[in-house]
């Protein structure tokens, strides 16, 4: 297991998310992303904001995407 936060993932705050591949880590930190939708966080909102502006080119969502993908393999395992 390898634990990635949400800050690292392009949120707003520390919460952990634990995952064996990073396709099962970036799934934890969507359903805490919808979570703190709902609950309209400020600094998560922002946050959103920002990836949003990201997924407007296919081509920098990807560059992003594998950039994670990356740090997220390169973690020890916890």
């Amino acid at each position: 297991m390898k634990t990635m936060t949400c800050k690292q993932l392009g949120g707003a705050c520390e919460k952990e998310f634990r995952a064996n591949t990073f396709e099962e880590v970036a799934e934890l930190s969507k359903q805490h992303g919808m979570e703190m939708h709902q609950k309209q966080d400020p600094a998560h909102l922002d946050a959103m904001n920002e990836m949003q502006k990201l997924m407007e080119s296919p081509e920098d969502m990807n560059k992003w995407f594998e950039s994670k993908r990356k740090e997220f393999e390169a973690l020890p395992e916890s």
